[in-house]
This record gives C-alpha cells, structure tokens and sequence, in this order.
C-alpha cells in the first residue's frame, strides 16, 4: 500500500466496482476510485463507541492529492481528540443557515476551490463582487433561513424582492466613501445567478439533495445599449480639457482617455502596470484580464497618451495612487465627475467599451475583429508575442482610435497633441 500522492489517484484505472486505495503514510486516509472515473478522497475512522466512521474529505480535481491529505489530517485529529466528526458535519448540516452556508462558500472560493469562467479558481475581483451581492442582498432577505427549508418560492420571493429595491440602501465604506445599493431585474438576476451557485454548493457538500433555485424565473437584464454619438465625443473631450485646466487629478484623466481610445475595461487601465505596456508592439499585454491573460492591440492617439505618463512618478503602475502604494483607487468617482462636466447621463466606463465597439462597427470591421480588439473571450489574441498577423488588429485598432479622437477633438483623421498637464 503506497503513500497517496497525485499520480496514483489519476493512474487508478476505473472497474466495474468502485474500490478504494488507502495511503501508507496516513492511516485512514483514502480515495474511491467509482466506474464513471469519479475519484473521492475519505477519511475513515472509529469513534469512541467503536463504530466505523467514513467521512467524505472531497472530490479529485476540486481538491488536489495533498490539499486533501491536510483536511484528512484535520479530520483525523479531531477524531484524536475525542470528537466525531462525520456526526458534527451532520449535525450543522441540519441546522446550517444561507449565512452560514455563504461563509462556507467564500471560504472555499478564497482557497479556489471553486470555478468561474473557463474553469478556472474566482479572481479576488470577482469574490469581491460576490461579497458584496451576499452581504448586500443574500444575508439580509434569506441568512437566517436553514438551507435544508429553502423552497423555490423562497428563491423566486428573493429575486422579486431584489428587483423592487427592497434591499436597497446606501452603505458607509470607509470615512468618506459610500456604496449605493440599487435593486433592479438586472441587480436580481445577476444575485440569484450567485445564489443558485452558492446551493449547487451546498448539494457537492451534501448539505441539500436538490438545488432548490431550478427553475427559478429570473428576469432578463435590460441590454446596455447606450453609445456615445459624434457630438457627445466632443461634449467629452472639452470636459477633459477643462478637467485637466482646473487641476483634476490627472490619473482620472488619463484614465478616461484611454478607456475611450482602447475599449479596455475599467480594471484593466486602472490596474495597468508599465510591464504590461509594450509601445514598440503597439499593444498592451495584460497579465490577468477578466478572461485571463490577453494582448489588446493600441492605436496611435492611445499610444501617445500612455507615452506622456510611462514613468511620471517612479510607480509600478501607469496610474498610481495619489497618496499611497498602489493603483489609482478613484477612477469610478473621477468618470462620474468628467461625465458630469460633459453633461453626460448614464454613460460609464462600460459605455466607452460599448461606444469603442460600436465605432468600429461602423468602420465596417467584423465582430470577429472586434472581439479581438477588446479581448472577448472567443476572439481574444494572447500568448507572448504579437505576429506579423496580428498587424491587421493593430491598423484596425489604430483607424477606430483615430475615429473617436477624431470626435473627440473635431480633428477628424489627423492625431493631434491631447491636453496634457501644465507645470504649475
């Protein structure tokens, strides 16, 4: 009997029976290899009565060899120490509240336990998001409920009750700052979307046999449109220019530039590092966008602004932090300010994603080419280096930026010096 490592559990051919292989070096500790390839890690016990105890640690692939050999150690331990663990597990499982059950979620979303797009562990972003929708909207109307009692009325109740802004609120964060809890279809769908996840949890952990939130009716989000015209490029320019007159900080403006010239999204120019900056490529190599690693090709009015602030304060970022390490942290605030120079409503960092997408639309490049310029997942360009090839996206890229500053400056077809900072 050999000690448990990685490469026996993924050599262990599937039988007709299921069968177990127990590890050498930790008593106990094992794995059941099913027909249907399935491989769960076990630790088996007796309590204090005597009686044979099988606890279920995980599912291989979910949890690795030796990330499942710590919670046996754990387990094991407990049992050491007099407790009885599969009858504890049991227990809460009865009693486990949608609080409760949250927490658990979050705690195995932070060790990447579980899957976000493109199979992959949630980013911190994401699990920021998803704390916020749980803290915000989840806990308030359903925490206190027992898991094992929540029906699909209780789900559909929710979603109705987030859509007619029960939950919503405005939420002190920090000294100053604010966050403003809004309901909507779109807020509610997207939360119950969470939730459904957070009980598909709850049923791998064996707390419910059915996810309750099957069937659940969701309105669909209201599409999000909104495109900035010639006209209002320009009302958007002029409030850059008068911005960067009267002493905006000068990240935010930046900023609001090259989300308008690249169709980046807002994280991705926010947290953008100098490492990731490749001029003489004519591209920006993000390390980790929200679809993972991608190569965005630039356009020339977008390279000249970045050119004007590589390096400016000695930060590892191209916007750094006003007052501390890090990444400028006020870009929402600073987008909102501009917007309302240009006396722009409703528009936002996605809208010049949306805008940036649909300019090139009408320069008649494909969706394909699009996708690519803004890292769609299908069309996204990445790896270490830019081909010959991927000139096409650079011109493509290059005509569309050219178009918007165009717009933006009623210098149509011609690149002209953007309003940079004015010793004072």
């Amino acid at each position: 009997m050999p000690k448990l490592t990685k490469r026996i559990v993924e050599a262990a051919e599937p039988k007709e029976k299921a069968y177990f292989i127990w590890c050498s070096d930790l008593p106990g500790f094992g794995v059941r290899v099913w027909p249907s390839g399935k491989r769960i890690y076990y630790a088996d016990y007796r309590n204090k009565s005597g009686g044979r105890k099988r606890m279920t640690i995980g599912l291989h692939g979910k949890l690795m060899t030796e990330e499942a050999r710590k919670l046996a150690v754990i387990t094991l331990g407990d049992v050491l120490r007099g407790e009885d663990p599969a009858l504890d597990r049991a227990t809460r499982r009865k009693s486990l509240t949608v609080a409760q059950l949250c927490d658990d979620y979050i705690a195995a979303a932070e060790k990447g336990l579980i899957m976000g797009k493109r199979q992959l562990p949630k980013k911190s972003s994401t699990l920021g998001v998803d704390r916020g929708r749980i803290n915000r909207h989840i806990k308030p109307l359903l925490g206190s409920k027992l898991v094992r009692d929540i029906t699909l009325a209780d789900v559909n109740k929710f979603i109705r009750d987030v859509t007619t802004g029960k939950t919503a609120t405005v939420v002190k964060t920090k000294k100053r700052g604010k966050a403003v809890v809004e309901g909507g279809a779109g807020t509610a769908a997207r939360t119950a979307g969470l939730f459904g996840g957070i009980l598909s949890y709850a049923v791998s952990e064996g707390v419910i046999a059915i996810n309750p939130a099957r069937g659940a009716k969701r309105q669909a989000d209201k599409p999000r449109n909104r495109r900035l015209t010639p006209e209002e490029y320009r009302r958007l320019g002029k409030a850059l220019q008068a911005a960067d007159d009267e002493g905006e900080p000068e990240q935010g403006i930046t900023g609001v530039w090259l989300l308008a010239l690249t169709g980046c999204r807002v994280s991705e120019i926010n947290g953008l590092r100098l490492e990731e900056i490749d001029l003489s490529g004519s591209c920006l190599r993000l390390q980790d966008s929200k679809e993972g690693a991608s190569v965005r090709p630039l356009g020339s009015p977008a390279t000249a602004v970045i050119k004007r602030h590589v390096g400016k304060r000695g930060s590892p970022y191209l916007l750094p932090a006003e007052r501390r390490e890090g990444a400028y942290g006020s870009m929402p605030r600073a987008i909102e300010r501009i917007m309302e120079r240009a006396k722009l409503t409703g528009v936002t960092a996605h809208t010049l994603r949306h805008s940036f997408a649909s300019v090139a639309g009408d320069l008649g490049f494909t969706e394909i080419t699009i996708g690519a310029m803004l890292g769609h997942a299908a069309g996204s360009v990445t790896g270490n280096y830019v081909h010959h090839l991927d000139s096409v996206l650079i011109a493509a890229a290059d005509k569309v930026a050219r178009a918007i500053h165009g717009y933006m400056t009623c210098e149509v077809g011609k690149v002209v010096q953007l309003p940079g900072r004015r010793a004072r």
